[in-house]
């Protein structure tokens, strides 16, 4: 039987969070103004690694600063940032990772909290073939269409995540159980429902919260950013 492959993106196989350098790539850029972008991340970050984060506010945030500007001026900043930023944070231990997966013939899929205009070329750098991310609306529906700034959907956070994997799999006509293994990689203790849900929680490079919870229950904790 195949098994099941899932992966967190930012912390886990990014020592980044791609979202977080993907706002200060835009204040670089002049498309975001600093102090307002500087006082929004440092709340989300501060109430993500606490738990508190109120992920709907949050997407609609992060949402919003793609509806300031239009697909193609977008488009050529997402290719200037996926070249200076986030492919040297590419890892080899990282690669190397999925990479296992992969050549195992294992069903590979991102699960990320992260929107997916951001996230679906960093899924194919990786080779990961499937990807769950925040969905962002367009005008008249169109996938290459300007933002809205709204969301669509069932986010990818939290227990969000399990909703999106089910929903996905059912598509696919599979459902958990299916798998000889199920593995689940993150480093958040927000990932905590979904990791609890696969048959192989792995903690990568942990928070606190999540690493105290591993210790405890005997689950793998893997340094992948380690000198």
């Amino acid at each position: 039987m195949q098994s099941l492959a899932l992966f967190d993106l930012d912390h886990t196989l990014l020592p980044v969070d791609s979202e977080y350098e993907w706002g200060r790539f835009l204040v670089a850029q002049g498309a975001v103004d600093r102090s307002i972008f500087e006082q929004a991340n440092e709340r989300w970050m501060r109430e993500y690694r606490d738990g508190t984060l109120d992920f709907a506010r949050h997407v609609r945030f992060s949402l919003g600063l793609l509806a300031q500007h239009p697909r193609t001026r977008l488009d050529a900043w997402r290719a200037t940032f996926l070249r200076e930023v986030i492919t040297p944070a590419m890892l080899p231990r990282a690669r190397q990772l999925v990479d296992t997966h992969l050549r195992a013939g294992d069903l590979c899929c991102i699960v990320t909290a992260t929107h997916r205009y951001l996230t679906e070329p960093i899924a194919a750098a990786f080779n990961v073939p499937h990807l769950l991310a925040v969905e962002g609306e367009t005008i008249n529906g169109q996938s290459d269409g300007a933002f809205t700034g709204n969301p669509l959907g069932t986010a990818t956070f939290g227990a969000g995540k399990i909703v999106r994997v089910t929903e996905w799999l059912a598509q696919r006509g599979q459902r958990m159980t299916d798998f000889s293994r199920t593995v689940f990689y993150s480093d958040s203790r927000n990932d905590l429902p979904l990791l609890e849900a696969v048959s192989h929680p792995v903690a990568v490079s942990p928070d606190t919260t999540l690493r105290a919870v591993a210790e405890s229950r005997g689950w793998p904790i893997v340094e992948l950013f380690a000198a």
